[in-house]
């Protein structure tokens, strides 16, 4: 028998080796050459699951971003885990939404993570924020539950906020009936979707296809058993939503129901009217809404509050009929825009034609005339609106690394699209050996790009054009990637400065604790200014040095996701080319 044995598939080749009498199973494992932005997203994701999730989740969330997909035995084999570990870690992975699994060839079960929900977890905070400005303390108490444990019943997460709120009030009691109306004004507005049912094992592709939509139908139900109105039809629920007690058995039963903590704990849920719903946050609502907002903020800024309503008016009419998160909306007419319009804005017809026209003649092209029936046709130009908020943000990085120079240098190029040296000291009013040294600086960052245009088929450099010109896509790509290595770099920041002070924290956290419990007892001031002279005069600086310092990388963290969103949310709809 031959040592070696050739098996090629198209230009790859794997080789195999028979080792004696004893036949071992090689797996051809393939090994991905990740580009620059990709390991900053792995080593960016690692470090917010190490935060979230511990060390362990980190190293299985990490293996499979870098490598792909791969079966548990692979997994437990690639990360040097116990196969408990890894289920475990898995199962934390599945219960938030960041990984799916599905069957290969051989029917044994792949799991794939997706490093980019596993970096929504540095939007979290702006997530509850947008609740809570929308529907008040519940929405964020919701928003908050469904964040921490990933999916949970209707159920579960209307009792557990409801207690939180009552523990909050210090025992007034908050009817649930009022948590639940906000649960489903949430999933009336998309914000909260139902979990999606993992496929069936089923061969025929048309089955597949109605399972599949059936369940987008389903994604925005509420079970019949949790409708707000089911406790005046079912006399055995009370308006809170709670089961009455009838007989002192069943009370007990409900009395001593331990509360669930997730789908995945041990208690099964096995008396939840909602069983087997499960609920989780719709990220793509949320981030429509975020770019929706991003650009009412720069038309109320640019020109003033009425063309901000009227595009709001457009994006909420546009709402029934277009894809979330498309470039462009659907056109409607000047007629339903007019009818649409909020009676406090008190527009007449003439005023409305006359912003409309304004807008669709602006350079931006936010709005677009698509015809003259009914009034005039409209459309918004989502991608355009992003493009111009991405040119913005890029002009103020350029702007803050560089100087004024480069960036009037900057600008010029994005308005012209390709100068020549000798132009852009001309256009740019700048002398042309500073002209000529700003100008290779921005291209060696990659701000720039060079296109050479030969007169002769030689190349020859006296006989070339050298046209300079900006490839927004390009710009924008490396531009996401510095921030995410800039983000990693603030969490590590942040978790080295909590690390090296956490003695000091812990002293402070009794110190506060003691005062808490002498200031609740009734304590004299003598006792406490003893218990306040426990940390010391450098100790209290540097614990507000701390303070100081968290807050500013907090802060940092925040400010750098809004640039991220933008570049992420411009950059799929974006074409790879040089601007002409």
């Amino acid at each position: 028998m031959a040592k070696g044995l050739q098996v090629g598939t198209g230009s790859s080749t794997v080789a195999y080796e028979n080792l004696g009498r004893r036949r071992k199973q090689f797996v051809y494992v393939p090994v991905l050459r990740l580009n620059s932005m990709a390991q900053s997203q792995v080593r960016l994701g690692g470090l917010l699951l190490q935060h979230q999730y511990g060390e362990i989740v980190e190293n299985v969330g990490a293996f499979l971003a870098a490598k792909g997909s791969f079966t548990l035995k692979d997994i437990a084999e690639g990360t040097k885990l116990g196969m408990n570990e890894v289920k475990k870690a898995l199962c934390v992975l599945i219960q938030h939404n960041m990984m799916d699994f599905e069957r290969n060839r051989r029917g044994i079960l792949e799991y794939t993570i997706h490093i980019n929900k596993v970096l929504f977890v540095t939007r979290y905070p702006r997530y509850i924020y947008c609740a809570k400005t929308l529907y008040g303390d519940v929405g964020e108490f919701l928003v908050e539950e469904l964040l921490s444990h990933g999916q949970m019943l209707m159920s579960q997460v209307c009792r557990r906020v409801s207690e939180r709120i009552t523990q909050a009030l210090e025992g007034q009691s908050v009817d649930e009936l009022k948590v639940r109306k906000t649960f489903v004004e949430l999933v009336e507005t998309h914000f909260l979707q139902r979990v999606a049912a993992p496929p069936s094992d089923s061969a025929d592709k048309e089955d597949e296809e109605t399972e599949l939509q059936i369940k987008e139908k389903e994604m925005f139900l509420i079970p019949p058993a949790m409708d707000i109105d089911y406790g005046k039809v079912n006399p055995t629920v009370s308006s809170s939503g709670k089961r009455k007690r009838e007989d002192g058995e069943e009370g007990d039963k409900v009395a001593k129901r331990p509360r669930s903590t997730s789908p995945l704990s041990d208690e099964k849920n096995e008396d939840a009217p909602d069983k087997g719903v499960y609920w989780h946050i719709n990220f793509t609502r949320f981030h429509q809404f975020f770019r929706d907002q991003a650009v009412l903020s720069a038309l109320n800024s640019k020109i003033d509050r009425y063309a901000c309503e009227i595009v709001r008016t457009m994006l909420r009419v546009s709402e029934k009929t277009t894809v979330p998160l498309a470039p462009t909306t659907h056109p409607m007419s000047s007629h339903e825009i007019f009818q649409s319009l909020p009676p406090e804005l008190d527009l007449n017809r003439q005023t409305l034609g006359e912003y409309l026209t304004l807008l669709a003649e602006d350079k931006t092209e936010i709005v677009n005339k698509a015809g003259e029936s009914g009034g005039g046709m409209y459309i918004l130009n989502m991608q355009k609106a992003l493009e111009t908020l991405c040119k913005a943000s890029i002009e103020s990085v350029v702007q803050e690394r560089f100087g004024s120079k480069c960036s009037r240098i900057f600008r010029l190029l994005l308005m012209k699209r390709h100068l020549e040296q000798k132009q852009v000291e001309d256009m740019a009013m700048i002398p042309a050996k500073e002209a000529k040294e700003l100008l290779y600086k921005l291209f060696s960052e990659n701000f720039v790009t060079m296109q050479e245009i030969p007169k002769t088929p030689d190349h020859a450099p006296s006989r070339t054009f050298y046209l300079f010109g900006i490839n927004m896509h390009q710009v924008s790509r490396m531009l996401l990637d510095r921030c995410y290595k800039a983000m990693g770099n603030l969490i590590s920041r942040r978790e080295h400065e909590n690390t090296e002070n956490r003695r000091l924290v812990e002293k402070s956290q009794r110190v506060d604790a003691i005062s808490a419990s002498l200031q609740s007892s009734g304590a004299d001031t003598t006792q406490m200014s003893e218990v306040e002279e426990m940390i010391t005069p450098p100790e209290r600086q540097q614990l507000n040095k701390l303070k100081h310092d968290i807050n500013k990388l907090e802060q940092s963290e925040l400010q750098l996701d809004e640039t991220i969103f933008l570049l992420e949310s411009y950059l799929p709809g974006s074409e790879a080319m040089v601007l002409y």
